[in-house]
């Protein structure tokens, strides 16, 4: 790989910063400079890793002018995901758009855009390669995010569409799984569900690899879970043995699981319970064949790397 400039924006969530860190230790273990240029509202204190901050805002579209001058990458991470459709439009549509017209107008080489499994809306889903149902999703946040990837593929960009992310930082599913597993201590269908899953870091591998190698074809979308889909039962065992959540001593069916969800007092949906208690995996074999990336251990495997970090985050939220 030659010296790159690469745009990176979201270098300050969960995935985004995952990989800035992959990009560190590409630049320092191949001797290679790549020069990251952070896009983002305000440099966070002790920020570290990226070379360049610049100041913007994608829910402006404005100050995104000239925010990939110069560079040969553009890394799009950043995503809002929130109840809010117009915020959501803002964000992931228009200024998805505007920063693909950036892009364009200054001829980046490679383009990666991270989208999510989610566009595909409620399953079950058992093994579907991409866009083989067609994309129904049913939150403001998928919906728009879908809207996002056409300006990403009219771009040239590879789109990458995870599952579900675990990992140091994931405040979403494995908390979810733990709440969900508190309003229903059950094994739900007897664990059969199978799920997309990808660690954090294997994921942001694959986004820096694709993005500096240029091995994807462009203006195509991946589907960018492990190989390996993971049973709900697996999951659970895993979580268990790491001290995350408590081991459930009960076997019920899905139907029994969703009376006791709406008799609790969780806000988390019936919706949010299938994401765990159907399956809901993807054929994401091509894209790591493809991209020329080591698949790496699987999601299960590093999940004492992140162990401490959920069992802090959850007795937080219990405290």
């Amino acid at each position: 790989m030659k010296a790159d400039r690469v745009v990176l924006t979201g270098a300050t969530g969960f995935i985004g910063s995952a990989v800035l860190r992959e990009l560190r230790r590409l630049s320092e273990e191949r001797c290679e400079a790549i020069v990251v240029r952070a896009v983002g509202r305000r440099p966070p204190v002790g920020l570290t890793g990226a070379d360049e901050w610049v100041d913007a805002d994608l829910m402006d579209p404005r100050t995104l002018a000239g925010v990939c001058e110069g560079a040969d990458v553009l890394l799009h991470v950043a995503a809002l995901v929130a109840a809010d459709e117009e915020s959501c439009v803002a964000v992931n549509v228009r200024g998805t758009a505007a920063l693909m017209a950036e892009a364009v107008r200054a001829g980046v080489d490679r383009s990666v855009h991270l989208s999510t499994a989610a566009v595909y809306g409620l399953g079950p889903f058992r093994g579907i390669a991409v866009d083989e149902v067609v994309p129904a999703p049913v939150s403001p946040a998928s919906r728009t995010r879908l809207a996002g990837e056409t300006h990403a593929l009219a771009a040239g960009a590879s789109v990458l569409r995870p599952g579900l992310v675990l990992g140091a930082g994931d405040r979403w599913a494995v908390p979810a799984l733990a709440e969900l597993l508190g309003a229903v201590p059950a094994l739900w269908g007897g664990g059969r569900a199978r799920m997309s899953l990808v660690e954090v870091e294997d994921l942001a591998r694959l986004i820096a690899h694709t993005g500096l190698t240029g091995a994807l074809p462009g203006g195509r979308i991946w589907h960018a879970g492990h190989p390996e889909p993971v049973t709900l039962a697996a999951l659970v065992d895993a979580l268990a043995r790491e001290g995350i959540v408590a081991a459930p001593e009960l076997t019920l069916p899905p139907a029994a699981c969703l009376e006791r969800l709406r008799a609790s007092d969780t806000h988390l949906s019936p919706r949010q319970f299938s994401l765990f208690a159907e399956d809901f995996w993807f054929d994401s074999r091509e894209v790591w064949r493809a991209a020329g990336c080591p698949v790496g251990p699987g999601p299960l495997d590093r999940l004492v790397s992140s162990a401490q970090w959920y069992r802090d985050l959850l007795r937080g939220r219990t405290a």
